[in-house]
């Protein structure tokens, strides 16, 4: 049966890239952004909101967003995450006070964990497991730009236009992303009567909000030993149990039960997790390195980034070709976790005095390690589930990994911030300051610009600090990229499928042509051709 040409695929892959890439920049354009937007807006107090809003609706809707994809199918609802996006980001631009900046942030989550988790899903159906490898760098590379371009757009818009401009900036993309989703994917979806599990996407929301609510908040906020903490813990733990028994009983459940009796979604769920704590938690702390200990702009901060961008796309492109060649991919994982704590362990030394060649290196290394697994994770999980649950194995697995990246964040933010109370003192006693001679305010409070001001020996003795602090965050980071390597040691491999999920190559090369025409696609069509072992017909289908 003929399969959709390289070409074909390519240009299915232009329109959910462009959609991945407006969800990742909308968390890594506004970081640079932020004193700009407390300067005009004000509500200090409510800094934090502005990117933990994001991550909460992102991460706590995942499951949803592919629940609903395999109910209703996944054009729709990816098509659904850019409208939210776009509507919402508009309306961050315009905000007039951080409360309505929040809100807008809050709601832009939602379109960001619909964009991250079916894009990922729709690559399952368009590419079969054996030959996504040769995609796979093509993948890895909008998170690999995310993470380098979106200091530097922000830095850019900030200092040439306004802080309004990283929230519109990705509109025209997004756009974008609509138009070529609208006319080239075409995916053939047999439409039948659903039974939405309201409740267990309730529980589940707000059981993971108070979870991270917790995290974000806890030691800023209120004190980690306090009412507050053992609340949101107890919300927390009563509707995941709730969750857990409504899932059970559910006809279609948000979470079907049936997936954690999967052993490879469960390995890879439980290796996503590790990874996520690890990665992101760490990752995300490379710009206050460069930026106060080595006093760069937030411009060349994300220029310095570009090694780690480029051990990500090569071994990301390297193994997503060996894996299509051999048909092999546990390897990659493992090797890459062990690659990523050796990088972990070179970042844990970076210090006042290191090169920034040498730390460029460093992080070349820890990209490499991420370049290896991230990807073959989502693979080796959508390779072992039914063509059925796809989309909420898929944004299964992109929720543990989510979720572990906030936690990381929070609990190694939390780690730094504490870190930074004994070396900071330590190194100004060291250096014979006395807290009558320290400018008002905090030292670790204050901004890069703020920081570089400071007059020696008080400049020396913060950086120093910080440096210090930083080691022992990106050392806490490593237990968690070994944990990640031991799980994936019981991951069983087994032979990639090579066959799109179970829709034949023909219906999808017909759909693909009948792009141009909108009346002749196959999407929603009673007369659709169904997938292998579907529910029993409504009513019989139409033979061709």
């Amino acid at each position: 049966m003929p399969e959709l040409t390289h070409r074909q695929i390519l240009t299915v892959l232009v329109g959910l890239m462009l959609g991945m890439l407006v969800a990742a920049l909308s968390q890594t354009i506004v970081a640079t952004a932020l004193p700009t937007i407390v300067g005009e807006l004000g509500g200090q107090d409510q800094l934090a909101w502005v990117v933990s809003a994001t991550l909460l609706t992102s991460t706590a809707s995942t499951p949803i967003w592919g629940k609903l994809s395999d109910l209703y199918g996944r054009k729709i609802m990816f098509q659904s995450a850019i409208g939210i996006f776009l509507v919402s980001s508009l309306a961050a631009g315009f905000a007039q006070n951080m409360g309505q900046l929040v809100g807008s942030r809050a709601v832009m989550g939602l379109g960001v964990g619909g964009l991250m988790a079916l894009s990922q899903a729709i690559i399952g159906d368009v590419v079969s497991p054996r030959e996504r490898g040769r995609y796979q760098g093509y993948i890895g590379s909008v998170f690999g730009l995310a993470t380098v371009a979106g200091p530097l757009l922000g830095g850019f818009l900030v200092e040439h236009l306004s802080w309004r401009w990283t929230f519109w900036v990705g509109i025209p993309i997004g756009i974008v992303a609509l138009v070529v989703t609208e006319r080239v994917l075409k995916l053939p979806f047999p439409r039948r009567r659903h039974a939405i599990d309201w409740l267990g996407a309730f529980f589940i929301v707000a059981g993971i909000s108070a979870l991270l609510l917790m995290l974000s908040l806890g030691g800023k906020e209120f004190a980690w030993n306090s009412a507050w903490t053992y609340g949101l813990t107890a919300v927390a733990l009563t509707m995941l149990a709730l969750t857990v028994w409504q899932e059970r009983r559910a006809a279609e459940p948000i979470m079907p039960p049936r997936l954690f009796a999967n052993h490879t979604f469960v390995i890879t769920s439980l290796a996503g997790f590790a990874v996520g704590v690890a990665m992101f938690g760490a990752i995300i702390f490379l710009p206050q390195y460069l930026q106060i200990v080595k006093g760069e702009s937030p411009t060349a901060s994300g220029l310095l980034t570009l090694p780690l961008m480029v051990g990500l796309l090569a071994t990301s492109i390297g193994s997503g070709r060996l894996i299509t060649r051999t048909g092999r991919y546990k390897i990659f994982p493992v090797v890459g976790l062990l690659v990523a704590a050796v990088g972990l362990t070179l970042m844990s030394r970076l210090s006042v005095d290191t090169s920034l060649w040498l730390a460029g290196v460093f992080m070349f290394i820890t990209g490499a390690g991420i370049g290896m697994v991230m990807q073959v994770l989502v693979l080796a999980t959508q390779n072992a589930v039914p063509h059925a649950d796809l989309g909420v194995a898929t944004s299964g697995a992109t929720f543990f990994r989510s979720l572990g990246g906030a936690m990381g964040v929070a609990v190694f933010g939390a780690l730094l911030t504490h870190r930074l109370r004994d070396t900071i003192p330590a190194q100004l006693k060291a250096a014979g300051v006395s807290a009558d001679q320290m400018p008002a305010g905090s030292a670790t409070q204050g901004s890069p610009e703020q920081i570089a001001a400071l007059p020696e020996p008080i400049h020396l003795a913060v950086t120093t600090g910080f440096a210090e602090a930083l080691q022992t965050t990106f050392l806490a980071a490593v237990p968690f990229a070994i944990l990640g390597f031991v799980i994936l040691l019981f991951l069983r491999e087994t032979p990639l499928r090579e066959t799109r999920g179970h829709t034949s190559g023909e219906d999808l090369a017909a759909a693909f042509e009948t792009s141009v025409d909108p009346d002749a696609h196959l999407t929603n069509d009673e007369d659709a051709p169904r997938p292998e072992n579907p529910p029993p017909p409504e009513r019989p289908p139409h033979r061709r």
